[in-house]
């Protein structure tokens, strides 16, 4: 089993699907993070039990309210996890949640553009935003020599549908607004990876496969369990020259 390393880790989106599958084998983890934030719209929802019966089980693990289209629930959330840390920094922010519709080219409307934008671009940028001087002070604090998920890092859930050089090859499922907003997506982790180098803060964008959840439907080729072992031993292996790659879940580079 990998070992990731991280003291503290935030997951968005974890109330079901690969969020929910990241909070759990991070919990099963001999190296188990000290803190898991694992966070959600609706924690206290019907969506929520799961997570709600993991909390029950495992002190380390904080449900968190909070939704990637407030910038007032963004605020809240961090101050948060800034008080569970108490003085100590975030090494690991995973941007997981969002939303996906596949919808055509001549139907498509601005409302399906809109929306898909403002949750899969603008929630992780606003995000990444609100607990960056948790990650620059994991950072600062770490004894760890250049970068890693172990010091501090930014991993931004992408698909490879959100890859210009693979639309030929990938446009059977047309998505429109989902391809374009994670193609913007990753535009800004390129941004962000140069932003915050002198930071030691590591960026990446991991792309999970095609996954058997809610949003990939039942004749997708991997399992939930599959794809998220997959991403933890690829984030357990991240430097350097990882930071501003585009990755899927066994750790190949993707195309741009």
């Amino acid at each position: 089993m990998a070992v990731l390393g991280a003291c503290s880790v935030l997951v968005t989106g974890a109330n079901r699907g690969i969020g929910l599958e990241l909070v759990r084998q991070l919990l099963s983890k001999p190296d188990a993070p000290r803190w898991i934030f694992a966070c959600s719209r609706e924690p206290d929802g019907e969506r929520g039990q799961e997570l709600r019966n993991l909390v029950s089980k495992h002190p380390n693990l904080v449900m968190v309210k909070l939704d990637t289209t407030s910038s007032t629930s963004i605020k809240e959330a961090a101050v948060c996890v800034e008080n569970h840390l108490k003085g100590s920094g975030l090494n690991l922010l995973i941007n997981n949640a969002g939303i996906f519709k596949d919808v055509a080219l001549d139907v498509v409307d601005e409302e399906d553009m809109i929306s898909g934008f403002r949750t899969n671009v603008v929630g992780p940028l606003l995000v990444s935003q609100a607990f960056l001087p948790l990650l620059k002070r994991a950072a600062q604090g770490s004894s760890e020599k250049g970068l890693s998920c172990r010091r501090a890092a930014i991993i931004n859930i992408t698909s490879y549908l959100g890859s210009i050089e693979l639309v030929p090859l990938s446009y059977v499922k047309p998505s429109i607004p989902y391809r374009c907003n994670k193609a913007a997506l990753n535009m800004l982790t390129r941004c962000q990876a140069v932003s915050y180098k002198e930071d030691g803060i590591l960026c990446t964008v991991v792309h999970p496969g095609w996954v058997k959840t809610d949003m990939g439907g039942q004749k997708a080729d991997l399992t939930v369990t599959e794809s998220v072992q997959g991403i933890l031993n690829v984030l357990s292996k991240l430097s350097d020259e990882h930071s501003g790659t585009f990755l899927n879940w066994k750790g190949s580079t993707l195309p741009w």
